[in-house]
């Protein structure tokens, strides 16, 4: 029997309906109080999110959402198993900590409102950069790896054209917007971590790309900066 791994069937996408509810719903039984304007707001966010970004992809660009459910092989480095394990614990942590410490025992006292605007605004631009990351690049894979299977090639247009990474960078600004936005001084010091973290896969990811993909090398000379416009 010949398996079609360009198709994603319609038990992992239940499974992945369930997920997609669990984590906000884990942060608001945290929180512990069905009141919490905020913690309603990032589980909506959420959940838009990401069933806009899986509904768009199993229409669209099916062979990206199957990519997108692989968790090993296919040339993975050694190194970034270790480091996607890392974001995954990290994540959790950062998910369990902010409802503790905004909403179910105070430990963040005094937090503005401006921050809590800025973190929404952070939160409309990590939307924006996560979903056309998707659109503009069909390679988007969750590993570190180089698909020869789908004959890959570099991307440099739409978002891509802006940074070498936007994906990342809409992960860095749901790492700091969110606990701006609920109060969570905990939340932004795990979300700095996992930025860290995230810029330490972009070293050894563009290392891999620059030996391994054509083209690359002249990419980044067009396009300066990874993550951070002006900065890196």
């Amino acid at each position: 029997m010949v398996i079609d791994e360009s198709h994603v069937g319609a038990g992992k996408l239940a499974a992945t309906v369930v997920m997609l509810l669990a984590w906000p719903a884990l942060l608001l039984v945290l929180g512990g109080d069905a009141r919490w304007l905020e913690g309603w707001l990032f589980a909506a966010w959420f959940v838009v999110l990401f069933s806009t970004v899986i509904g768009w992809l199993h229409r669209k660009d099916p062979a990206l959402l199957a990519e997108r459910y692989r968790k090993s092989g296919g040339g993975q480095r050694g190194w970034d198993r270790v480091v996607v394990a890392a974001l995954f614990l990290g994540f959790i942590a950062w998910l369990v900590a902010m409802p503790l410490d905004a909403r179910r025992f105070h430990w963040t006292r005094g937090w503005p409102v401006a921050a809590q605007t800025v973190g929404g605004g952070l939160l409309a631009a990590s939307f924006f950069l996560f979903f056309r990351s998707f659109t503009d690049n069909t390679y988007l894979s969750p590993l570190v790896r180089i698909q020869a299977e789908r004959k890959q090639h570099v991307v440099s247009t739409g978002v891509y054209g802006f940074v070498r990474h936007p994906m990342y960078l809409g992960a860095v600004l749901m790492f700091v917007g969110v606990p701006l936005l609920l109060g969570s001084e905990s939340g932004l010091a795990i979300g700095g971590a996992l930025s860290l973290v995230l810029a330490a896969r972009i070293v050894g990811e563009e290392r891999m790309l620059s030996k391994e993909l054509e083209g690359y090398d002249a990419y980044r000379g067009k396009v300066r900066y990874r993550l951070l416009p002006g900065v890196w």
